[in-house]
Protein backbone atom coordinates (compact mmCIF):
# COMPACT_ATOMS: atom_id res chain seq x y z
CA UNK A 1 0.00 0.00 0.00
CA UNK A 2 1.59 3.46 -0.92
CA UNK A 3 0.42 6.76 0.78
CA UNK A 4 -1.23 7.92 -2.31
CA UNK A 5 -2.95 5.23 -3.53
CA UNK A 6 -5.73 5.61 -6.19
CA UNK A 7 -5.04 9.28 -5.79
CA UNK A 8 -4.87 11.65 -8.53
CA UNK A 9 -2.09 14.34 -8.96
CA UNK A 10 -2.27 17.27 -10.84
CA UNK A 11 1.45 18.68 -11.49
CA UNK A 12 2.14 22.02 -12.82
CA UNK A 13 5.45 22.63 -14.85
CA UNK A 14 6.37 18.66 -14.10
CA UNK A 15 8.29 17.47 -17.29
CA UNK A 16 11.75 18.44 -15.70
CA UNK A 17 13.78 19.68 -12.47
CA UNK A 18 11.64 19.32 -9.01
CA UNK A 19 8.40 18.89 -10.61
CA UNK A 20 9.38 15.88 -12.37
CA UNK A 21 10.89 14.59 -8.63
CA UNK A 22 7.33 15.35 -7.67
CA UNK A 23 5.65 12.68 -10.04
CA UNK A 24 7.95 10.17 -9.83
CA UNK A 25 7.59 9.95 -5.94
CA UNK A 26 4.25 10.67 -6.38
CA UNK A 27 3.85 7.07 -8.74
CA UNK A 28 6.34 5.54 -5.98
CA UNK A 29 3.59 5.88 -3.41
CA UNK A 30 0.74 4.80 -5.65
CA UNK A 31 -0.65 8.38 -7.42
CA UNK A 32 -1.75 8.41 -11.04
CA UNK A 33 0.38 11.35 -12.28
CA UNK A 34 -1.56 14.18 -14.33
CA UNK A 35 1.34 17.03 -15.26
CA UNK A 36 1.30 19.83 -17.56
CA UNK A 37 3.62 21.70 -19.53
CA UNK A 38 4.05 24.35 -22.42
CA UNK A 39 4.48 21.92 -25.13
CA UNK A 40 4.82 17.77 -24.86
CA UNK A 41 7.96 17.25 -26.11
CA UNK A 42 9.90 14.15 -26.72
CA UNK A 43 11.63 15.62 -23.33
CA UNK A 44 7.71 15.22 -21.61
CA UNK A 45 6.75 12.05 -23.26
CA UNK A 46 9.99 10.22 -21.69
CA UNK A 47 8.77 11.54 -18.62
CA UNK A 48 5.33 10.10 -18.95
CA UNK A 49 7.20 6.69 -19.69
CA UNK A 50 9.68 7.09 -16.30
CA UNK A 51 5.81 7.33 -14.42
CA UNK A 52 4.48 4.84 -16.07
CA UNK A 53 7.24 2.33 -15.17
CA UNK A 54 5.90 2.56 -11.92
CA UNK A 55 2.78 0.97 -12.35
CA UNK A 56 0.33 3.96 -12.36
CA UNK A 57 -1.84 5.99 -15.48
CA UNK A 58 0.02 9.16 -16.46
CA UNK A 59 -0.90 11.76 -18.89
CA UNK A 60 1.22 14.72 -19.91
CA UNK A 61 -1.24 18.04 -21.00
CA UNK A 62 0.40 20.75 -22.97
CA UNK A 63 -1.23 23.86 -21.62
CA UNK A 64 -0.35 27.84 -21.05
CA UNK A 65 -0.64 27.67 -17.03
CA UNK A 66 -0.63 31.48 -17.27
CA UNK A 67 -3.99 31.78 -19.56
CA UNK A 68 -7.14 31.52 -17.42
CA UNK A 69 -8.80 29.92 -20.16
CA UNK A 70 -6.70 27.28 -21.44
CA UNK A 71 -6.33 26.10 -17.60
CA UNK A 72 -10.39 25.75 -17.67
CA UNK A 73 -10.38 23.81 -20.17
CA UNK A 74 -7.41 21.47 -19.52
CA UNK A 75 -8.79 21.31 -16.20
CA UNK A 76 -11.78 19.98 -17.59
CA UNK A 77 -9.87 17.74 -19.99
CA UNK A 78 -8.59 15.98 -17.31
CA UNK A 79 -11.08 15.21 -14.77
CA UNK A 80 -12.91 13.52 -18.04
CA UNK A 81 -9.57 11.13 -18.45
CA UNK A 82 -9.06 10.38 -14.85
CA UNK A 83 -12.22 11.30 -13.39
CA UNK A 84 -11.13 13.19 -10.12
CA UNK A 85 -8.20 15.71 -9.03
CA UNK A 86 -7.11 14.72 -5.54
CA UNK A 87 -3.97 16.72 -5.34
CA UNK A 88 -2.95 19.63 -6.55
CA UNK A 89 0.75 20.94 -7.15
CA UNK A 90 1.47 24.61 -8.67
CA UNK A 91 4.83 23.85 -9.84
CA UNK A 92 5.31 25.80 -12.97
CA UNK A 93 7.92 28.80 -12.60
CA UNK A 94 10.65 31.66 -14.26
CA UNK A 95 13.11 33.67 -13.36
CA UNK A 96 13.90 36.90 -15.01
CA UNK A 97 16.40 38.24 -12.60
CA UNK A 98 17.66 42.07 -12.73
CA UNK A 99 17.61 44.81 -10.04
CA UNK A 100 14.58 46.65 -9.73
CA UNK A 101 16.19 49.90 -11.02
CA UNK A 102 16.69 47.77 -14.50
CA UNK A 103 13.99 45.33 -14.89
CA UNK A 104 12.01 45.94 -17.67
CA UNK A 105 7.70 45.84 -17.08
CA UNK A 106 7.94 42.80 -19.26
CA UNK A 107 10.34 40.31 -17.04
CA UNK A 108 7.91 41.73 -13.85
CA UNK A 109 5.10 40.57 -15.95
CA UNK A 110 6.09 37.23 -17.21
CA UNK A 111 7.37 36.24 -13.73
CA UNK A 112 3.99 37.11 -12.17
CA UNK A 113 2.05 35.64 -14.38
CA UNK A 114 3.98 32.20 -14.71
CA UNK A 115 4.49 31.51 -11.61
CA UNK A 116 1.47 33.26 -9.69
CA UNK A 117 -1.50 33.83 -12.18
CA UNK A 118 -0.78 30.47 -13.08
CA UNK A 119 -1.62 29.10 -9.38
CA UNK A 120 -4.56 31.29 -9.08
CA UNK A 121 -5.95 29.55 -12.72
CA UNK A 122 -5.38 26.41 -11.24
CA UNK A 123 -6.85 26.25 -8.32
CA UNK A 124 -9.80 28.41 -9.81
CA UNK A 125 -10.45 25.45 -12.20
CA UNK A 126 -9.38 22.58 -9.71
CA UNK A 127 -11.54 23.48 -6.32
CA UNK A 128 -14.95 23.02 -8.14
CA UNK A 129 -13.68 19.29 -8.06
CA UNK A 130 -12.31 19.08 -4.97
CA UNK A 131 -15.31 20.28 -3.39
CA UNK A 132 -17.56 18.12 -4.89
CA UNK A 133 -15.16 15.22 -3.55
CA UNK A 134 -15.09 17.04 0.12
CA UNK A 135 -11.43 16.51 -0.21
CA UNK A 136 -8.52 18.15 -1.96
CA UNK A 137 -4.72 18.82 -1.03
CA UNK A 138 -3.23 22.36 -2.59
CA UNK A 139 0.73 22.64 -2.48
CA UNK A 140 2.34 25.40 -3.69
CA UNK A 141 6.26 25.05 -4.80
CA UNK A 142 7.51 28.81 -3.09
CA UNK A 143 10.84 29.48 -2.05
CA UNK A 144 12.74 30.95 0.55
CA UNK A 145 12.83 34.04 -0.83
CA UNK A 146 9.48 34.15 -1.14
CA UNK A 147 9.77 34.29 2.68
CA UNK A 148 13.18 36.65 3.46
CA UNK A 149 13.27 38.56 0.06
CA UNK A 150 16.23 38.65 -2.28
CA UNK A 151 18.30 41.54 -3.92
CA UNK A 152 18.32 41.52 -7.98
CA UNK A 153 14.87 38.90 -7.48
CA UNK A 154 12.18 41.33 -6.61
CA UNK A 155 9.94 40.01 -9.13
CA UNK A 156 10.78 36.36 -8.40
CA UNK A 157 10.20 36.95 -4.60
CA UNK A 158 6.71 38.88 -4.42
CA UNK A 159 6.01 35.98 -6.82
CA UNK A 160 6.33 33.43 -4.56
CA UNK A 161 5.50 35.68 -1.62
CA UNK A 162 2.50 35.44 -3.47
CA UNK A 163 2.20 32.06 -3.42
CA UNK A 164 2.73 31.30 0.38
CA UNK A 165 -0.18 34.21 0.82
CA UNK A 166 -2.11 32.24 -1.82
CA UNK A 167 -2.55 28.81 0.30
CA UNK A 168 -2.94 30.46 3.52
CA UNK A 169 -6.38 32.44 2.24
CA UNK A 170 -7.18 29.42 0.06
CA UNK A 171 -6.89 27.16 3.52
CA UNK A 172 -9.31 29.59 5.37
CA UNK A 173 -11.92 29.42 2.58
CA UNK A 174 -12.10 26.14 1.83
CA UNK A 175 -10.57 24.05 4.89
CA UNK A 176 -14.70 23.74 6.08
CA UNK A 177 -14.67 21.51 2.44
CA UNK A 178 -12.27 19.34 3.07
CA UNK A 179 -9.40 21.09 1.21
CA UNK A 180 -6.01 21.50 2.31
CA UNK A 181 -3.64 24.60 1.56
CA UNK A 182 0.37 24.50 1.52
CA UNK A 183 3.21 26.04 0.23
CA UNK A 184 6.78 24.39 0.35
CA UNK A 185 9.95 26.82 0.02
CA UNK A 186 13.07 25.42 -1.19
CA UNK A 187 16.46 26.77 -0.09
CA UNK A 188 19.20 26.09 -2.28
CA UNK A 189 18.78 23.01 -4.54
CA UNK A 190 20.77 21.35 -7.00
CA UNK A 191 19.39 21.17 -10.15
CA UNK A 192 19.90 21.86 -13.71
CA UNK A 193 19.49 25.74 -13.47
CA UNK A 194 21.87 25.60 -9.88
CA UNK A 195 24.48 22.93 -11.41
CA UNK A 196 25.72 25.30 -13.69
CA UNK A 197 26.94 27.50 -11.23
CA UNK A 198 30.60 27.65 -10.53
CA UNK A 199 31.89 25.28 -7.53
CA UNK A 200 33.24 28.32 -5.31
CA UNK A 201 29.60 29.93 -5.80
CA UNK A 202 28.25 26.72 -4.51
CA UNK A 203 30.91 26.03 -1.91
CA UNK A 204 29.34 29.61 -0.67
CA UNK A 205 25.91 28.92 -0.24
CA UNK A 206 26.67 25.23 1.46
CA UNK A 207 28.72 27.52 4.39
CA UNK A 208 25.48 29.40 5.03
CA UNK A 209 23.64 26.27 4.90
CA UNK A 210 23.58 24.45 8.60
CA UNK A 211 23.57 20.97 7.08
CA UNK A 212 26.47 21.62 5.01
CA UNK A 213 25.07 20.84 1.71
CA UNK A 214 22.51 21.82 -1.37
CA UNK A 215 19.58 19.49 -1.24
CA UNK A 216 18.33 17.57 -3.82
CA UNK A 217 14.79 17.54 -5.84
CA UNK A 218 13.80 14.51 -3.78
CA UNK A 219 14.13 16.11 -0.70
CA UNK A 220 11.24 18.85 -1.77
CA UNK A 221 9.62 15.78 -3.31
CA UNK A 222 9.40 13.72 0.40
CA UNK A 223 7.74 17.09 2.08
CA UNK A 224 5.28 17.48 -0.78
CA UNK A 225 4.22 13.48 -0.27
CA UNK A 226 3.42 14.44 3.30
CA UNK A 227 1.87 17.47 2.16
CA UNK A 228 -0.15 15.50 -0.39
CA UNK A 229 -0.62 12.41 1.88
CA UNK A 230 -3.35 11.57 4.82
CA UNK A 231 -0.42 11.61 7.00
CA UNK A 232 -0.88 15.92 6.85
CA UNK A 233 -4.40 15.59 7.20
CA UNK A 234 -4.60 18.06 10.14
CA UNK A 235 -1.97 20.49 8.41
CA UNK A 236 -3.54 22.93 6.61
CA UNK A 237 -1.82 26.86 5.78
CA UNK A 238 1.43 26.62 6.95
CA UNK A 239 4.96 27.25 4.79
CA UNK A 240 7.34 24.54 5.05
CA UNK A 241 10.84 26.00 4.25
CA UNK A 242 12.85 22.71 2.89
CA UNK A 243 16.65 24.87 3.33
CA UNK A 244 18.96 22.81 5.49
CA UNK A 245 18.36 25.33 7.98
CA UNK A 246 19.69 28.19 6.39
CA UNK A 247 17.27 30.64 7.46
CA UNK A 248 15.76 29.79 10.98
Amino acid sequence: MGLLDGKVALITGAARGIGKSIALKFASEGANIVFTDLVIDDNASNTVKEIEAKGVKAKGYASNAANFDDTAKVVAEIQKDFGRIDILVNNAGITRDGLMLRMTEKQWDMVINVNLKSAFNFIHACIPIMMRQKKGSIINMASVVGVHGNAGQANYAASKAGLIALAKSIAQEMGSRGIRANAIAPGFIITAMTASLSDDIKAEWCKKIPLRRGGTPEDIADVATFLASDLSSYVSGQVIQVDGGMNM
